[in-house]
């Protein structure tokens, strides 16, 4: 039998908790031989995380989740695209995920090369090429202009999952649907979340 569905605040705050958990060097997390052969047949995760590629920034470690609880979309400077906002529409509308978090991090390589216009050719420079003109505004200085460009993306990609139509626009308007960015430091190993720009 499937779960139902987590409640997006609920879900929200078991993220927190996962993650002060970790902050603390106290995880829990872990997965048993009976847990494993569970999750061969089907999966209910409480959460979809949508989070940078960076190799610093795993997931399903920085919440202390174990496998089947986290649907995770990983990709550089966590953009959104039509194969992102798949995968998000796949954790909603098959799996019942209520909350979709896109984690944005401190010190990420996609945000100092957009700002620093760094030329790449092949498809990095095309996904450098999309981020600048709603990033290349951002004002400061050295990390304090990284940070502010990853806040600033992080909430861009929140708001285009909010208003992906038909799956994920109509779920958030029905409030079946909660997107929150949010940010993780890595000195820290905290996340926070981030409010409206």
């Amino acid at each position: 039998m499937t779960p139902s569905p987590m409640d997006p605040g609920a879900a929200l705050a078991r993220l927190l908790a996962g993650n002060l958990r970790f902050v603390a060097g106290q995880p829990r997390a872990g997965v048993s031989g009976a847990q494993r052969t569970g999750l061969v047949e089907a999966q209910a995760p409480f959460a979809c995380v949508l989070g940078c590629a960076d190799s610093r920034v795993p997931p399903e470690i920085i919440f202390d989740t174990g496998p089947g609880e986290l649907f995770v979309v990983r990709v550089a400077g966590n953009v959104t695209s039509r194969e992102i906002s798949a995968s998000v529409e796949y954790a909603v509308g098959e799996l019942g995920v209520r909350l979709v978090l896109v984690l944005g991090h401190q010190n990420c390589g996609v945000m100092q090369a957009t700002l620093a216009g760094t030329e790449h050719s092949g498809n990095i420079g095309e996904l450098l090429e999309a981020l600048r003109p709603r990033l290349g505004h951002v004002e400061g200085e050295g990390d304090d202009r990284v940070r502010a460009a990853a806040w600033l993306n992080a909430r861009l990609a929140a708001e285009a999952l909010r208003q992906d139509e038909p799956i994920l626009a109509t779920a958030a308007r029905e409030g079946r649907l909660e997107v929150v960015p949010a940010y993780y430091r890595l000195d820290e190993g905290r996340v926070e979340i981030l409010g409206p720009s």
